[in-house]
């Protein structure tokens, strides 16, 4: 029987088990889910048999789709090492990746990455530029950084010779104490911030989502305390020393456990999006490529609430 069997369906069948549904996976190997499950429908016709029960959850795989997955599992790491050995021979990948960030909870989700990128790039010399920075973009210019973590940001705010590589989207929900008058709503209005105190990390109104989607536009201005810790503005809010706003994968665990309650902002929601900028320059080099793959591919398996940009 001659066989079918490429990469690029065994890599499917990972990203399957990783993410536990169709969708998931699709989204991961950025296909569409119609063509996810076609490639696995060629398969399964192929082989005359089913590779995962559909209708089970979790997901569980049949005796033939453990067995390709074991393949998998033995293969498509060799296959991952041998083109970042090539890569690296072919264009002389030792080098330095110093990461800027504007996002206080960005610590989450990227010091992981940051782990798995340093088993996959040895020579990559990889560090964070310490302290928060108001204008991580500005020190690609001052060659004080390779990478910064940014926001959102408008045509016009793009600066010429940086490339802004999309990483994901998020939801950011309001925070109020465990019986504040406000949670008896169905959501957050503009105006229901106007007369509480807002406690925020301590940077400009414009690095702040909720003032600059929400509430700037409708001209309030609410009372502020600001502190450098998300636990701490946790706590302030439990208390029932003011409200906030931060994403809900960085709060997730403490709602879980009903320390604070939390609803949407605005009807439609309220969405912050991060991504990765370098220069143009260096964003063609492989390791930052992988970099990013990597962030996206890891924010998506582990951050409830976000989806890839």
């Amino acid at each position: 029987m001659r066989s079918i069997l490429e990469l690029r369906h065994l890599r499917t069948l990972v990203a399957l088990r990783a993410t536990g549904s169709l969708s998931k996976a699709a989204t991961l190997l950025n296909l569409t889910q119609s063509a996810l499950s076609h490639q696995l429908k060629a398969i399964e016709d192929h082989y005359g048999m089913a590779l995962f029960e559909r209708k089970s959850t979790p997901l569980a795989f049949t005796v033939p789709g453990q067995r390709l997955l074991a393949l998998a599992d033995a293969v498509l790491p060799q296959i991952d090492e041998a083109e970042r050995d090539v890569a690296r021979l072919g264009e002389g990948m030792a080098g330095q990746l110093r990461i800027a960030v504007e996002c206080h909870t960005c610590f989450d989700w990227l010091m992981p990455a940051m782990d798995v990128f340093r088993t996959r790039w040895p020579e990559v010399e990889l560090d964070i530029v310490s302290g928060f920075h108001s204008d991580p973009v500005g020190l690609l210019h001052q060659h004080r950084a390779e990478l910064a973590i940014v926001s959102d940001f408008s045509q016009q705010e793009q600066e010429a010779g940086i490339a802004y590589l999309p990483l994901f989207s998020y939801e950011m929900v309001g925070l109020v104490a465990n019986g504040h008058a406000l949670t008896a709503r169905p959501f957050l209005r503009p105006q229901d911030f106007a007369d509480q105190t807002l406690i925020t990390y301590p940077v400009p109104d414009e690095m702040l989502d909720l003032m600059r989607q929400v509430l700037m536009p409708a001209g309030i201005s609410p009372q502020r305390r600001t502190t450098e810790l998300t636990v701490a503005i946790l706590q302030l809010v439990a208390s029932g020393r003011g409200v906030a706003a931060l994403p809900l994968w960085a709060v997730k665990e403490y709602l879980d456990r009903g320390y604070v309650s939390a609803l949407s902002i605005t009807k439609k929601g309220l969405t912050g999006k991060l991504y990765a900028a370098c220069s143009e320059s260096y964003a063609e080099r492989p390791f930052v490529h992988d970099f990013v793959d990597i962030i996206r591919d890891s924010s998506l398996l582990n951050l409830p609430g976000i989806e890839l940009l």
